[in-house]
């Protein structure tokens, strides 16, 4: 089983607009952003749609050349904002289907893990709450190293 890095890639994308609004570029096309996740435009496109939807990015024009930038400070993007743009319900599920009822386990196990679960859930989003997109990116930077700043757009 591999974790679900959605949460992942919008933090990323988020912290690579901040960066290039920081050094003069005040919006970023889809493929510039995918470049720096090494990933492909269009699933780009579709994280950045959900952000837009919770109102965290916007779009500059249209078709070809359109580009996305931050609708609100970086500071003010908590981590939970992206977690919750994205309708993720957690770090964990649950059976895809009920598990026998006649089985002990199978029967009792579903209100035991929804009860831990629920708590995992509160503390990672206590932690989410409590960061955000600046906080990111300005330990990023902290820790280059190099002072290279990485590619450029």
């Amino acid at each position: 089983m591999s974790a679900n890095s959605q949460l992942t890639m919008a933090v990323h994308a988020l912290c690579w607009l901040e960066l290039a609004a920081r050094r003069g570029r005040p919006s970023l096309t889809s493929s510039e952003i995918a470049a720096s996740l090494a990933n492909n435009p269009v699933q780009v496109r579709r994280s950045l749609g959900y952000l837009r939807d919770a109102g965290l990015v916007s779009v500059t024009g249209r078709g070809p050349g359109a580009g996305w930038t931050l609708a609100r400070l970086a500071e003010a993007v908590t981590l939970f904002d992206v977690y919750d743009a994205l309708g993720d319900t957690g770090p964990f599920a649950l059976h895809a289907h009920d598990p026998n009822p006649e089985c002990t386990v199978g029967g009792g196990i579903r209100p035991v893990l929804e009860s831990v679960y629920d708590g995992v859930r509160d503390v990672m989003a206590q932690q989410l709450r409590a960061t955000t997109i600046a906080d990111v990116l300005e330990e990023i930077l902290a820790n280059d190293k190099a002072g290279s700043g990485g590619r450029d757009f």
